[in-house]
């Protein structure tokens, strides 16, 4: 049996990096167990909580445009709607959704 671990994603607006290049498609994998786990210890979770889906998501985006080092900084850099896209298509993959 053969389950799919990775999926294609095209974010809405894009994740404009340093250099003004727009990166729109990326991969995200399954969540782990650990990627929810590990950033519970993460000071910057225990001082708001909400952090949590910058890092889950940075450990779970595998590449994004030509990017494949994702980085809790990349997360932070997304406009607001890409995030929420992430967000959203994160729950879908993983089967979170109602």
């Amino acid at each position: 049996m053969s389950v799919q671990t990775e999926f294609e994603f095209i974010l809405p607006k894009g994740y404009l990096d340093g250099e003004d290049q727009l990166h729109r498609e990326g991969y995200m994998r399954l969540s782990r167990a650990v990627d929810e786990i590990v950033p519970m210890g993460d000071p910057r979770v225990q001082a708001n909580p909400a952090y949590s889906t910058v890092l889950i998501l940075s450990r779970v985006v595998t590449r994004l445009g030509g990017m494949e080092t994702i980085t809790p900084t990349v997360i932070e850099g997304l406009f607001a709607e890409d995030l929420q896209f992430l967000q959203t298509f994160y729950r879908k993959i993983n089967g979170l959704v109602n």
